[in-house]
């Protein structure tokens, strides 16, 4: 069983930058998608950014051009690039799998994963 642990969240102020990452315990495998989503207080979580093991990544459109969504085979991590961060991005981002996908789509949809981590607060004041 794969568990994954975020880290990086903290409170910055509008325009700042931070780095997520989200340690795999186990290996993902040759074959998997990954994805970081978010969830603000009282809003249903939202995909942020997903990347599958050949590389293709897609952004929700909120983030395009801030965000950027990366993975270490190496360290088995998962990465999040913010930059320009701005108070709506404030909200709790969790890593997600899907371990062996039957597809090798990236996916914003939080129904494709089957593992998640705990999760890692990011505020942003302006």
């Amino acid at each position: 069983r794969v568990q994954l642990v975020e880290s990086g969240g903290a409170s910055v102020q509008t325009g700042g930058s931070l780095r997520l990452s989200c340690a795999a315990s186990g290996s993902t495998g040759s074959r998997y998608a990954m994805a970081w989503f978010r969830q603000a207080s009282g809003d249903e979580r939202q995909g942020v950014a997903s990347i599958v093991s050949d590389g293709t990544t897609t952004y929700a459109d909120s983030v395009k051009g801030r965000f950027t969504i990366s993975k270490d085979s190496t360290e088995n991590t998962l990465y999040l690039q913010m930059n320009n961060l701005q108070p709506e991005d404030t909200a709790m981002y969790y890593c997600a799998l899907d371990f062996d996908p039957s597809t090798l789509t990236p996916s914003l949809s939080p129904l494709h994963y089957n593992y998640w981590g705990q999760g890692t607060q990011v505020t942003v004041s302006s």
